[in-house]
């Protein structure tokens, strides 16, 4: 298992392209925690600290697809680093002028949202190129999504100590700088620079024409709303226990979950249709969300929450499979972009509905909300099997360079090509 990992990222530029790019992505999976931090230590009220952050979420929603098209059409270099740079200067503005402006405070953050660069998307548009064969780039996918969710736990925790060795304001310089470096990495990489989409047929809704990718859309918001509310409904759990890190522990055993999941499935290759096996998994992953509504004692809850996490980024992985085939050509980073945004609007969804629920019916209450969100994803994908179970086109388009007259890269899979 980990003997294939290793012989992935030994292909030349992998490993770059897979840290480069969660190094970039680090101002964005820290965002929220750092904007909350900085809010406070000014002085602020945890009402503006929400509101900041919830800006910042709505911007990258708003720019990350708006930017993946802009990457199709003009390729990677010239749209991340100058992303990155001005996302950066957003944050850094924050950190230098402080909430005494309202004003500037919440355009500091605006900007930073909506130029934060779509790396995760071209990522995945890279893979084909790097990687040639369809199975390396599908096992590619799940590395992606495994390394996701150690980003996901390693980036708060940097943040946290950035604050308590200098200050909230120097973590968010800090961590933006990083980013700035990470994106810098990746588009002077080779690939990145090579790279570019497929013709693309001229249309306002761009990948958004695809009945399979708005399918597959609506699925993974109702994924992001179960995930959105486990993170409130953790906290009231822990509260009903008296012991604040038992929160901590059950976040944890969700993240181990995904990562034993994400290893495991990216270790084997799988027969059949990719949208039939994300039917399947989404299956079991909302399976695995139902029993969390019976809050059993800590060390059965901190199971059952592993459980729940193990068919996470498995549901990830395969969905980045079923985007590349029903992406409409020359749209794949944009495409890649919405599943970022419909995922992550999601989660903000499940977060605001997770608290009147416990509110109003307890912590019970509130993990059905997540319970009630895997079963939704499962329906959707179940209601639109005819139109998954018609591609857009052939799983990337395939150009004339010398890889494919070769044979390097199986007939019909390419999501973009090299220069």
């Amino acid at each position: 298992m980990a003997a294939g990992y290793a012989e992935l990222l030994r292909t030349r530029h992998a490993a770059r392209l897979l840290a480069g790019t969660l190094v970039g992505r680090l101002p964005n999976a820290t965002a929220h925690i750092a904007i909350v931090l900085f809010t406070r230590a000014e002085g602020g009220s945890y009402t503006l600290a929400g509101a900041l952050a919830a800006v910042y979420g709505l911007a990258t929603a708003v720019g990350q697809p708006l930017l993946g098209r802009t990457v199709d059409l003009f390729g990677q270099p010239r749209v991340q680093l100058p992303a990155a740079v001005v996302s950066a200067l957003g944050m850094a503005l924050l950190a230098l002028i402080g909430t005494d402006s309202l004003p500037v405070a919440f355009g500091a953050v605006a900007v930073a949202g909506l130029f934060t660069p779509p790396l995760e998307g071209g990522l995945r548009a890279l893979w084909p190129s790097v990687l040639k064969r369809e199975d390396r780039v599908h096992a590619a996918y799940a590395l992606d999504a495994v390394a996701q969710e150690i980003m996901f736990t390693v980036g708060p925790l940097l943040v946290t100590l950035l604050v308590s060795l200098w200050s909230p304001g120097a973590a968010l310089l800090v961590i933006n700088a990083i980013g700035v470096l990470g994106a810098l990495s990746v588009v002077v990489s080779e690939p990145s620079r090579a790279w570019r989409s497929a013709p693309r047929e001229a249309h306002w809704l761009g990948a958004l024409r695809s009945p399979g990718l708005l399918a597959l859309l609506g699925s993974f918001f109702f994924v992001g709303v179960a995930l959105g509310s486990i993170t409130v409904a953790g906290v009231a759990y822990a509260d009903d226990h008296g012991n604040e890190s038992v929160y901590g522990w059950l976040m944890a055993a969700l993240g181990l979950g995904a990562l034993i999941g994400g290893v495991v499935y990216g270790a084997r290759q799988w027969a059949g249709a990719p949208e039939r096996r994300l039917t399947a998994i989404v299956a079991l992953l909302a399976l695995g969300y139902l029993p969390l509504m019976l809050t059993p004692d800590v060390v059965v809850m901190t199971l059952l929450a592993a459980v729940a996490g193990v068919f996470l980024a498995p549901a990830i992985a395969c969905a980045f499979i079923v985007v590349d085939r029903h992406a409409p050509s020359g749209t794949v980073t944009e495409a890649f972009s919405w599943l970022v945004t419909t995922f992550g609007v999601g989660a903000a969804l499940g977060t605001a509905a997770a608290g009147p629920a416990v509110e109003l019916g307890g912590t019970a209450v509130s993990f059905a909300v997540a319970g009630a969100g895997g079963v939704s994803a499962l329906l959707v994908l179940m209601a639109t099997q005819p139109v998954l179970a018609a591609p857009a086109h052939r799983g990337g388009e395939k150009n004339s360079s010398e890889n494919d007259r070769n044979g390097a890269v199986e007939p019909g899979f390419r999501a973009g090509h090299q220069a």
